[in-house]
């Protein structure tokens, strides 16, 4: 009965996050081969060509010499790129100001009362199921639920009726849908088809764009690391012709430890959640966790434990140098959970975060300015996190010879 309340408040629940054992695993190991190293680099084009708009959408912003909220930027470029990726269709959040796809994506994760609200009643409704029941009216999100679900109905209906095939996340759900005895006895109701394109638009342009923006911002603050990067940067695309391949981001070591330890000081997803399968009981110790316990991992607690990461509010990539990795324990870092329920899209996010960076460092110089926010404000009414009042920065174009 609970989970028929659910359903009829927040039918775009059931995605992988959040599906219970039974349909998660025929889900998961359906839509995995999506994300894989291969779908990747067939995707790397079109990534690449949202940055391409994303440069040229800075160059804008630049002639008219004023301070860039960079969370905003981000979020349109990212927005584009899980479009395209993901819903086959182009979202010009970065040409359209009034992108319908761009105004959801803000409208789910504004820290209005009342997504504060359906968030911690969702977190909480096996207890408080008749209150989750009565507050229907309040905390449903009545327009984001039609409006993703219609779309992912009429791009589905649509390359069905047109035989067109795109090898992408859609292409995967149409055929769950098609051939529904792939996943056992799980029903494949509309809704929990639009549920799982829903879930990785919404994390995958989130997500990234969050971590796009605290990179800037700790560049922007660090001009010694911003420029032994900016050199990396240059130094990959005068070795392969100017060109920008999915293999030179891969190479790119610097990089991804300047990666790395952004999600590390700035984890968007502060806690994980989980549900004990079995009794456990801790080495050593009298400390129990029961069968079907709920569990909170914190995980911003542990990225900034100085035991762990000494000078913890320091910004220093070189703590994901090979050695210093592999002197810490594996669970000291969980940017994307970790075990079987860890994220899915990862590669899918760690990429499409690079590329736009990598195009906007070879070409544009982040600095402070007098709307930065310093010392960093988390924002404490988020979900995720993110700074407060958003991150401010100047871009100015660099002279290339």
């Amino acid at each position: 009965l609970c989970l028929l309340f659910i359903l009829q408040i927040d039918p775009l629940s059931q995605h992988l996050f959040a599906l219970e054992p039974k349909r998660w695993r025929p889900l998961r190991i359906k839509l995995s081969p999506v994300f894989t190293s291969g779908k990747l680099k067939e995707m790397f084009p079109l990534i690449s060509e949202c940055a391409e708009h994303l440069e040229q959408y800075i160059k804008k912003l630049v002639n008219k010499n004023e301070p860039i909220e960079c969370r905003e930027l981000t979020a349109k470029y990212t927005t584009d790129v899980t479009g395209t990726c993901i819903f086959g269709i182009e979202m010009n959040a970065l040409s359209d100001e009034n992108s319908e796809f761009r105004r959801m994506g803000r409208m789910f994760f504004t820290p209005t009362w009342k997504n504060t609200l359906r968030l911690r009643l969702r977190q909480c409704h096996d207890s408080i199921k008749w209150l989750y029941e009565m507050l229907n009216y309040i905390v449903t999100q009545t327009e984001i639920n039609k409006f993703f679900t219609r779309i992912v109905v009429e791009i589905m209906n649509y390359r069905e009726t047109n035989n067109v095939i795109r090898h992408d996340f859609i292409d995967m759900l149409l055929k769950l849908k098609k051939n529904p005895d792939k996943v056992g006895d799980i029903k494949m109701t509309e809704s929990l088809i639009a549920s799982q394109a829903f879930v990785f638009f919404l994390a995958g342009f989130e997500i990234s764009s969050i971590t796009m923006s605290n990179t800037l911002y700790e560049l922007a603050l660090n001009q010694e690391i911003q420029d032994k990067l900016r050199e990396e940067i240059d130094e990959e695309y005068t070795k392969h012709d100017n060109n920008l391949t999915y293999e030179n981001v891969k190479k790119m070591n610097y990089l991804d430890k300047v990666f790395k330890e952004t999600l590390r000081k700035y984890p968007p997803t502060t806690f994980l959640t989980r549900q004990s399968t079995s009794s456990y009981t801790f080495d050593g110790t009298t400390l129990n966790i029961p069968k079907d316990q709920k569990v909170w991992i914190p995980v911003f607690a542990i990225h900034r434990d100085p035991d762990i990461y000494p000078k913890p509010d320091v910004f220093d990539p070189e703590r994901f140098t090979d050695e210093t990795v592999q002197a810490r324990h594996a669970m000291h870092y969980l940017p994307f959970g970790d075990g079987s329920r860890n994220c899915i899209g990862t590669r899918f996010a760690v990429y499409q975060t690079k590329i736009g960076l990598i195009k906007i460092l070879r070409n544009y110089k982040v600095e402070t300015c007098d709307k930065t926010q310093i010392p960093y404000v988390i924002d404490s009414k988020t979900f995720l996190l993110t700074s407060k009042g958003g991150i401010y920065l100047r871009i100015t174009k660099i002279n290339q010879a």
